[in-house]
């Protein structure tokens, strides 16, 4: 973003590839982090585990006691292994190239309002490797574990 940065996180599921949540921050604390899986936890439910990197965001007590207060197990990828992560890394690839280096954004707003245009598309689109949407993909495995 012209003379400063934006983070992103968001929670994604692996099975369906569907981002559950997102945050935007200028700073690279915890919070917007926890935001985000709260938000996960609260419209999803609790997962039996949850993966991440080993960033500070992620190691610290905010927000791995919202995970262990869910009673969700916690996996963390090895150090320097991003394939360890490859679904997150591949969203990644796919915001900055389909989105963020081509609109090139100037403020938060405008980040925050292409980003929520963004990742509405990404979970109604179809995906070549999973043969429907994210959103499809996802209702269809609640409806295997419902069963």
């Amino acid at each position: 973003m012209g003379g400063g940065y934006v983070y992103l996180t968001a929670v994604m599921d692996w099975y369906s590839r569907k981002v559950l949540s997102w945050r935007l921050s200028n700073s690279l604390d915890a919070s917007f982090c926890v935001e985000a899986l709260k938000e996960a936890l609260e419209r999803h439910g609790s997962p039996e585990i949850f993966n991440t990197d080993q960033g500070s965001q992620f190691t610290g007590s905010e927000f791995t006691d919202e995970l262990n207060k869910h009673g969700v197990r916690i996996s963390m990828d090895g150090k320097g292994r991003a394939l360890d992560n490859r679904m997150i890394e591949r969203l990644w690839r796919s915001v900055k190239y389909d989105d963020v280096y081509v609109r090139a954004y100037e403020t938060m707003p405008d980040v925050y309002q292409g980003l929520a245009r963004f990742f509405g598309k990404y979970n109604d689109r179809r995906h070549q490797g999973i043969g429907m949407t994210p959103e499809e993909k996802y209702e269809q495995g609640k409806a295997k574990n419902a069963a």
